[in-house]
């Protein structure tokens, strides 16, 4: 884990107040506030006001704001290295400080790909003297994310990578993921999984039905994402490894979900914020910043996924944040490179559910930052005292107009472009230290 930031406050120590305080891991939800000093988090709770913060404390008035734990993202592709012109470890790590987002955990599809100990030691290294937030990288899974040789699971997880992946490549061979799974349940390494077969999935460009058959578009069944994911949850019985699917889309993965954690399976699933926030519908005339992996699916399936997030079933939230070049995206839909950025706008879209009144607050948070957490072994997630000071400041009301000229990443191809969202970070803090101030940069 890395980050830096510039000192704040007299010996780093200050006081949160005035604040409402919202931690799943605490079952905390109320007024309150909490002190920091030395990157650490001293104090938290109802009974931290201004003037009990004690003398020499900087004091910062929150005037009503929530503050949560810093949001943990499970999954960020970036440019670097091989395509810094798309995004870097440095500008992926200012947007995601301007979406309260304080860890990254970056992709191994890069150029070379992250498949030994140099790279993870280089994306560590690079993170430490680049970027303000903490980056974590996740290693390959098979060397070249070829799927055809196991990469070192164990010296990896020695280097520091957090899990094992191919990232947007799915491991379709079975008795190598088994492999993978059992030597990764030996070393207590989490496997995350991209679930799509990609031999369904060849030649679609968005979900399979009525709206791409009236668009003229060739369609991504939802079998494809089901069968590959009913067949990873009988490998990880058969292995007993911890799996992660990395996002799931629709309603029939997400009963698989539920049947494998009532047989008592140790699985996780993720959810990107795009698919609980949009659907199939919403690349009305061909707008390629809509086409992901997995595609939008139908309303029916979105309505599924945030009833998945509000029951607990669905773990994390995501970005997905997938940099693009407009010369990949200015073209016709079916040749358009899939992904989008959306490290700025996981929050705000998030929120949109509890301002729906469809999930409540407490359980975005959890999905965002406490369950990343417990998830991967970090000790944030969390305001509790003797934890990182890792938090954000957030105007849960606060509307803003998402556009280039809003946005930090160095690539622009948000499916929220030109929408007003409704939700602002005012502060980032990672480590004590102030990485982002609405207004101050």
């Amino acid at each position: 884990m890395s980050g830096n930031a510039p000192d704040t406050g007299p010996n780093g120590r200050r006081a949160f107040v005035n604040a409402r305080l919202v931690d799943p891991a605490q079952g905390l939800d109320g007024p309150g506030g909490l002190i920091v000093e030395d990157g650490t988090i001293l104090a938290c709770g109802a009974d931290v006001t201004a003037d009990s913060a004690g003398s020499g404390t900087e004091i910062r008035d929150c005037a009503g704001a929530i503050v949560m734990p810093g949001l943990i993202d499970m999954r960020v592709f970036t440019g670097e290295p091989g395509a810094e012109h798309r995004e870097t470890l440095a500008s992926a790590s200012e947007a995601a400080a301007a979406g309260g987002v304080t860890t990254l955990i970056v992709m191994p599809n890069t150029n070379p790909v992250i498949d030994d100990v140099a790279l993870v030691d280089f994306i560590l290294r690079r993170a430490r003297d680049t970027a303000i937030v903490r980056i974590a990288p996740m290693a390959a899974l098979t060397k070249g994310t070829g799927g055809v040789e196991m990469t070192e699971i164990g010296m990896l997880r020695e280097a520091g990578a957090v899990a094992v992946t191919d990232g947007i490549v799915p491991v379709t061979n079975a008795r190598l993921l088994r492999r993978v799974l059992a030597y990764a349940h030996d070393f207590g390494m989490l496997v995350v999984q991209h679930v799509e077969e990609p031999e369904l999935a060849r030649g679609g460009v968005m979900n399979e039905g009525e709206v791409a058959t009236r668009l003229g578009l060739s369609g991504i069944p939802i079998e494809a994402e089901v069968i590959m994911l009913e067949r990873d949850l009988r490998l990880v019985a058969l292995t007993g490894a911890r799996y992660h699917a990395a996002q799931i889309s629709c309603r029939a993965s997400l009963d698989l979900i539920r049947r494998a954690k009532e047989n008592g399976l140790p699985v996780t699933c993720g959810v990107s914020v795009n698919h609980l926030a949009l659907n199939e519908n919403d690349i009305g005339a061909y707008r390629t910043f809509f086409k992901l992996s997995p595609p939008l699916r139908g309303e029916d399936d979105r309505a599924a996924m945030v009833e998945g997030l509000r029951d607990g079933l669905i773990d994390v939230i995501v970005s997905s944040h997938d940099p693009q070049e407009p010369d990949t995206k200015r073209l016709p839909f079916s040749e358009a490179a899939f992904g989008a950025i959306g490290l700025e706008t996981l929050l705000p879209a998030a929120l949109s559910l509890h301002h729906d009144g469809a999930v409540p607050l407490g359980e975005i948070v959890a999905a965002l930052a406490t369950r990343p957490a417990r998830i991967l072994g970090f000790d944030m997630g969390t305001l509790a005292p003797g934890t990182p000071a890792d938090l954000a400041v957030v105007d849960p009301q606060r509307s803003w107009r998402v556009g280039p000229d809003s946005l930090r990443s160095k690539s622009k191809n948000s499916p929220f472009e030109h929408r007003m969202l409704e939700g602002r970070v005012l502060e980032t803090v990672v480590a004590g230290r102030t990485v982002f101030a609405l207004g101050a940069e």
